[in-house]
């Protein structure tokens, strides 16, 4: 049974199930939804808890099913957590998980949650996983996308009695707010918990949202890599220089924003032979997010455009390893700026 994160709340007044996965790399939502499964099952008597982390390919299973199958002197009901921070249990866990998901069927005794990272489309269809799925609850925990930052935080805000002022006001403290906390929903959970300090219950301004939230944003390439798809200029030098403050290698930053001009023109390569949109994607492993960006921008990407940023990234690639190149900056976080920023306006689609 799949169940979205934001029904979790109503499914558990209605009644706890024996078996609960969560899977997602979103720290903060997985603790929270594991915090709420937890508490409705204290409120219905599952006192003991024992959590059991699998670390390694030597991991003793038998310990896991042995712990479902006996409850303590001073409790009738248990919690049996299993984490599995790798998301491979193994062949052994395998067989494992699928024994404790046939045990936990009819088992009002004991609650079994398993807490998994993100997985790929592959192990997702693996046997264990798809027992998981078919004997429990499953809830995949989504991160937050950057242009839902801001209404989640006014929910937020919502939930401690607070809220910013309507119209423009407040919608430009919510975007300076995301801005300042950009992938890094545990540190928004704890600025909104700050403001919740620092003033009472009713209209915040946006004065005092600015003088309170920090610029604790966490960057990543990979979502360097869609700023710069979606032709957003703007973002794209500010998570540059956010990259840099954080010590990113620019040789890591640079590969990204290359091999999606090599994968742009390698699809309109392809395209061009006679091969459907679709598959020439598939062809170039492009799929989710970026599928969608790539169809957008491909009809924009000129044969010209493409030719002149796939020399451009050369140059930079030089940069970047320490050379220098006629007409280009020296210093490699300069260059990076120039191609991306270039690339990136390629990308905006007027």
């Amino acid at each position: 049974m799949q169940l979205a994160l934001p029904q979790l709340a109503a499914h558990l007044q209605k009644g706890l199930r024996s078996l609960y996965t969560l899977h997602g790399n979103e720290a903060l939502l997985m603790q929270e939804a594991a915090d709420a499964i937890r508490a409705s099952a204290r409120a219905q008597g599952y006192t003991e808890r024992s959590v059991h982390t699998v670390a390694g390919a030597h991991f003793d299973w038998s310990e896991v099913l042995a712990a479902g199958g006996s409850l303590s002197l001073f409790a009738d009901k248990q919690i049996v957590e299993v984490r599995i921070p790798t998301g491979k249990p193994g062949k052994e866990g395998s067989t494992a998980i699928q024994q404790l998901v046939a045990s936990a069927q009819g088992n009002d005794s004991t609650l079994t949650m398993f807490l998994l990272p993100s997985l790929d489309a592959a192990t997702r269809k693996g046997a264990w996983f798809t027992a998981l799925e078919g004997g429990g609850v499953m809830i995949p925990v989504e991160p937050v996308e950057r242009h839902a930052l801001p209404q989640w935080i006014a929910q937020r805000l919502q939930r401690q009695g607070q809220n910013v002022a309507a119209g423009e006001e407040g919608q430009r403290a919510l975007q300076f707010f995301a801005d300042r906390v950009e992938g890094n929903l545990l540190a928004a959970h704890q600025e909104i918990q700050k403001l919740g300090l620092l003033y009472p219950p009713g209209e915040l301004t946006q004065a005092q949202v600015e003088s309170a939230v920090l610029n604790v944003a966490r960057y990543d390439v990979f979502k360097l890599s869609e700023s710069v798809l979606a032709g957003q200029v703007v973002r794209v030098q500010r998570m540059l220089d956010g990259l840099q403050a954080e010590g990113e290698a620019a040789v890591l930053v640079h590969y990204t924003i290359a091999e999606d001009i090599r994968a742009l023109k390698r699809v309109k390569d392809a395209i061009a032979a006679g091969k459907p949109m679709p598959m020439a994607l598939r062809e170039q492993r492009v799929w989710g997010p970026r599928e969608r960006l790539f169809e957008r921008v491909l009809p924009r990407m000129t044969e010209a455009r493409l030719n002149g940023l796939l020399q451009a990234a050369h140059q930079v690639d030089g940069i970047v390893k320490g050379l220098k190149v006629p007409d280009w900056p020296t210093d490699p976080w300069q260059a990076l700026q120039r191609l991306a920023v270039r690339f990136s306006r390629f990308c905006i689609v007027r």
